[in-house]
């Protein structure tokens, strides 16, 4: 989770300062995740289980998510595209579960509702009717990775699979990077901090997402991401000076316990009906 808020920072430092244009940050976000992924195979036992991993499906679904995420926040104040991309996560992966037959734990849908509360409560104050297009894109954005991380559930290898979803990326970024061309402004800066959030906070963070979600629910690892705008909230305060509130403080008591209830309530609680 700190690595995905880590990818909200770094996208938010990047596109506001004008320091990169949204497709060249999301090109440079895929290929370095990438370099850093094959690197890491090769230096490890799992190179021998690489070939023939990844799909062409989980690959659509990350550039979709990347590049739409990246161009959302063009338009999109960052509260609101979070409320709108974690909202659109969660009723994706949730609505896939119900739909497939899993039965929700008592605990699991209070805790939904305390969490979402609180993401609400955190954003409130800066939502506002956003612009159509941003949100959206951002809407697809986060359908886009509701169905990438409900196809990792089924990964038994997630470095070499993680990897090759990263290299299946690589024809759609060329195609990106060829159609946005005469939109291209890259700087210094823009580009250190694209590579950060490609070899870092996307490249490492998904291997290690995609090892955790072996072990949860569907609704389970849709309600435990919530925690990220909280994270990028924070972010936003040791990067971007931005002060600590009383709102943030109940706001994010709030989304971690009702993200503890989630996960651990149903030790204590049955299912819903059951």
């Amino acid at each position: 989770m700190i690595a995905f808020a880590g990818n909200s920072v770094l996208c938010r430092l990047a596109l506001a300062e004008g320091s990169i244009d949204a497709a060249s940050f999301t090109s440079l976000r895929l290929l370095s995740g990438t370099l850093v992924l094959v690197l890491i195979l090769k230096l490890s036992s799992a190179k021998n289980s690489f070939r023939g991993q990844g799909s062409w499906l989980s690959a659509a679904a990350l550039f979709c998510y990347a590049t739409a995420f990246s161009f959302a926040y063009n338009s999109l104040q960052t509260g609101t595209g979070a409320l709108i991309l974690f909202g659109a996560v969660q009723l994706t992966m949730i609505g896939a579960a119900l739909l497939s037959g899993e039965r929700l734990w008592l605990s699991e849908s209070t805790g939904a509702v305390l969490a979402f509360a609180g993401l609400i409560y955190l954003v409130s104050p800066g939502i506002a009717a956003p612009p159509v297009t941003g949100a959206l894109l951002m809407a697809g954005s986060g359908i886009a990775w509701g169905i990438y991380c409900l196809r990792g559930r089924r990964v038994k290898a997630p470095l070499a699979e993680t990897s090759g979803n990263f290299l299946l990326c690589l024809p759609l970024v060329a195609l990106l990077s060829l159609f946005s061309r005469q939109q291209w402004h890259l700087s210094l800066p823009g580009v250190g901090l694209a590579i950060l959030s490609g070899g870092i906070a996307s490249g490492i963070g998904y291997v290690v997402w995609y090892a955790a979600l072996r072990g949860m629910t569907a609704t389970t690892a849709a309600i435990i991401q919530l925690i990220v705008p909280a994270l990028a909230a924070l972010g936003g305060v040791i990067f971007l000076s931005e002060e600590i509130s009383l709102r943030f403080i109940i706001s994010t008591t709030a989304i971690l316990g009702g993200v503890g209830l989630a996960v651990a309530g149903h030790k204590f609680f049955g299912r819903i009906g059951g």
